[in-house]
């Protein structure tokens, strides 16, 4: 798909719209940035909800593995630190404040159903690619969560969402609107050109005294610094990596086993389809009965030879959430539904439909449409999963016992890392030096090891740091090994360079002069040509020359579609300067729009999806300032 939008398309079109296209996705945080409950002390309120310092942290934690993990990412580090960066990360932690209080204004509510299909489509939870629940229980487990916990979790933050959607969902572009775009972004433009070279520079030029060396170096030190950076010791303490040697036997396995067996139990489930009739939140008797009547004339429709279900939920059930798929909930397990709705499906069998059954929201008429048959894995069939959790577990708790004591042990002592691997039996290692910006690879490469090495804790009072968490049951603690602190380079050792730019400045100068005297002359009427022979260089004649034009300098082609439009008999003429000292004087005689009806109309069609979803992005921004502008926010940035 992505190959045949390229070749409709080609890579203009992707690049003027994705830069627009990225603010949706960077609006809100997604379903792993969950806030956590804490007492710390707020940093924003939005009507009265605080926000607290737990929760921006996770926010920015998240925030900065998001940049760090896309493609060609080159941010500095040191940006994830500045105020901008924290601003604009409290901004979307508003934004999704803003949502939730939202949602309870509007009674947004999020169907079980698409909860479970959120959680069945977490590669964690899945084995060969399906959702598998005794995986799902044993995170859920590990976590220390119930599973109505998590689903609540799930259910709120995909709540913030649905507002979002349903704004990009109602979004469009008209068909003039993306012929007006093709028009312009297929425009073609006709010109023509002469490059001017830089100058050789000439003898005096060329000299360059001791004291304009010194001088130049006295007002460009910055320019000539060697960067500070450190060597940190390190110990490195992974439960992934730690050998440990646990109670592997059959009776240790089994013991595990009984204690855990209802890990390994599947449940019986049920395909279903639903038709709601709803109530309302406090129904009166005639309310009831008359819902009640409509159930049961849905009900008779739904039993009738040959019925289609799935088009009578299209037409009479209440919930949105499954009657655009024909009243489908997929397959629930015992427990997903109500207690009435459970003991519906308890007395059902596969293929058929129930009588009105009633629960708080209202008359369910269900379809069974298959079944699966509750089983127990016995211990020959998950003995060695037993062992994987056995020895992950016994790894786990190893790291626990010796990351306990290894930063007891550096609190005591922070003056120094070998006390603590001696006593523990643990290996210092020490990196190689890098700076600010960190290393490409190797330990140094984790901001959060940079952050620490540059401290002031660990770099000015030369203390080893508190331990630093690298996921995973992983942590580091690092101790300076060595400082280079940074320092202005010795003017011998960049003499040579300061000479060369010296001379490339009067280079520059005498190149900007004759640049402008022949700019001069043409707006004065000298022809091209004349200039072109006076400059021994040929004039070059570009047509039908579109943006994304690659055999072009990037300067020339960008001056080029920014200069104004000739009028009707005339030209219009500009000075362009290019990289290394260079300039083009340009004549512009010949502007056309493009042409839309030579781009296939699938490829428009899709053009205007996306500009669609581009609107849809605005109209996101314009609601959130609607509720900003409702809300009573108070923000806190000394404690970001």
């Amino acid at each position: 798909m992505l190959q045949a939008i390229r070749n409709l398309f080609k890579s203009w079109i992707v690049i003027a719209i994705f830069g627009v296209l990225v603010v949706v996705a960077f609006l809100f945080f997604g379903i792993e940035g969950y806030f956590s409950q804490s007492n710390a002390t707020w940093v924003a309120k939005v009507d009265g909800h605080e926000i607290s310092q737990q929760d921006f942290t996770t926010a920015l934690n998240n925030a900065r593995q998001q940049q760090l993990n896309q493609p060609g990412n080159t941010m500095d580090p040191s940006e994830f630190e500045k105020p901008a960066f924290k601003e604009d990360v409290l901004k979307r932690v508003i934004n999704r404040q803003l949502l939730i209080n939202a949602n309870d204004e509007y009674g947004v509510k999020v169907p079980d159903a698409l909860v479970r299909d959120q959680i069945a489509s977490y590669p964690v939870f899945q084995v060969n690619g399906k959702f598998d629940s005794s995986t799902y229980l044993a995170w859920l487990a590990q976590q220390g969560k119930t599973v109505q916990q998590f689903q609540d979790e799930i259910r709120s933050d995909l709540a913030t969402q649905q507002v979002p959607q349903a704004i990009v969902a109602t979004a469009f572009a008209t068909k003039a609107e993306a012929e007006a775009f093709l028009r312009l972004q297929l425009q073609t433009r006709d010109f023509s050109y002469i490059e001017l070279t830089p100058p050789a520079p000439t003898e005096q030029e060329q000299q360059v005294t001791d004291a304009q060396i010194a001088d130049y170096y006295k007002q460009h030190r910055s320019d000539f610094m060697t960067p500070e950076e450190v060597s940190v010791n390190y110990i490195d303490l992974d439960a992934a990596t730690m050998k440990v040697v646990p109670d592997l036997s059959d009776k240790a396995l089994q013991a595990r086993y009984d204690k855990e067996k209802s890990r390994f139990v599947s449940p019986s489930q049920w395909k279903v389809s639903h038709i709601l009739i709803k109530l309302p939140a406090k129904p009166t008797d005639a309310e009831k009965q008359a819902a009640l009547a409509k159930a049961q004339k849905v009900d008779a429709l739904a039993k009738a030879p040959a019925a289609d279900f799935a088009k009578l939920a299209e037409a009479y059930s209440d919930d949105l959430g499954s009657k655009r798929q024909g009243g489908d909930l997929g397959w629930l397990s015992k427990g997903d539904a109500g207690p009435e709705f459970q003991a519906a499906l308890d007395k059902m069998k596969k293929g058929e439909i129930s009588d009105p059954v009633l629960t708080s929201d209202g008359y369910h008429i269900i379809d069974v449409r298959d079944m699966r048959e509750g089983h127990t894995e016995i211990f020959a069939q998950v003995r060695d999963q037993l062992v994987q959790e056995a020895t992950k577990d016994a790894r786990q708790d190893n790291y626990r016992d010796i990351g306990s004591k290894l930063t007891d042990m550096i609190y005591n002592d922070p003056t120094s890392l070998k006390p603590a691997a001696e006593k523990l039996g643990l290996t210092i290692q020490t990196t190689p030096l890098f700076d600010r910006s960190g290393a490409k690879t190797g330990l140094a490469a984790d901001p959060k090891v940079v952050k620490a090495a540059f401290s002031d804790l660990v770099l000015v009072q030369n203390n080893t740091s508190d331990p630093i968490d690298l996921g995973n049951d992983h942590m580091v603690v690092i101790h300076v090994a060595k400082h280079v602190p940074a320092a202005v380079k010795p003017l011998a050792e960049v003499s040579d360079t300061i000479k060369q730019a010296v001379v490339q400045q009067r280079v520059g100068a005498s190149a900007k002069k004759i640049a402008d005297a022949a700019f001069a002359k043409l707006q004065g009427g000298e022809k091209l040509d004349a200039l072109a022979q006076a400059a021994g260089q040929a004039v070059q004649q570009k047509t039908g020359v579109m943006r994304n034009a690659t055999d072009l300098d990037p300067d020339l082609l960008k001056a080029v579609f920014e200069m104004a439009q000739p009028a009707k008999g005339a030209d219009t003429r500009a000075l362009v300067p290019m990289e290394k000292g260079r300039y083009a004087l340009v004549v512009l005689g010949v502007v056309k729009p493009g042409d839309s009806s030579k781009v296939p109309a699938e490829a428009q069609g899709f053009l205007r999806e996306q500009m669609a979803r581009a609107y849809g992005a605005a109209d996101i921004e314009a609601f959130l300032d609607v509720l900003r502008s409702r809300a009573k926010i108070e923000t806190a940035p000394q404690r970001l």
